[in-house]
């Protein structure tokens, strides 16, 4: 009567329309959440944030039976700063907060913008820190050292400019 398919709802008479092939384009979409995706969040504590995907859980696991993924993201962003400024003043406007955590597939927005591989996104945070909350501060120490290390010094892209991914990630969003 029905197919596996996820165009085919199954209500009404399946004799009117018959089932899609498998083959249909939308039943075999790519996966495009991966390691390294910026996404911006949209539920909870840190909804407005952006953050980057460290690890991606699509069927789940056995504490979260739901698809999910580890992200670490941008709790407060750096400030703007300007020749003028004294030293001292421009270390602490350039303090970047940051988080990491589990979020459902549903509280979460993906955006185009897909970090550089020299950031290494698949080592910002391990499951076995976020275990334990020494493990998830010693993660976010890492995290905030990488970050504004990128965030004074954005890597470039191919054409010489800076990447516009990490000055993505860098602003915050204004909603």
């Amino acid at each position: 009567f029905g197919s596996s398919c996820c165009c085919f709802s199954g209500f009404g008479t399946p004799f009117l329309r018959p089932p899609l092939p498998l083959t249909h384009p939308v039943c075999n979409m790519g996966k495009f959440i991966k390691s390294g995706r910026v996404i911006v969040l949209l539920q909870g504590r840190f909804a407005g944030k952006k953050a980057i995907v460290v690890k991606v859980f699509d069927d789940g696991s056995r504490s979260r039976p739901f698809g999910h993924c580890l992200v670490a993201g941008v709790d407060k962003a750096p400030l703007k700063v300007n020749k003028t400024m004294s030293k001292k003043k421009i270390a602490k406007r350039t303090r970047v907060k940051p988080f990491v955590r589990y979020v459902n597939y549903n509280h979460m927005m993906p955006t185009r913008y897909q970090v550089p591989s020299e950031i290494g996104a698949q080592s910002l945070a391990t499951d076995q820190q976020m275990d334990t909350t020494d493990g998830r501060i010693e993660a976010k120490k890492f995290i905030k050292k990488l970050l504004q290390q990128k965030f004074v010094d954005p890597p470039a892209d191919k054409s010489g400019k800076p990447s516009k991914d990490v000055l993505y990630l860098r602003k915050k969003l204004r909603f």
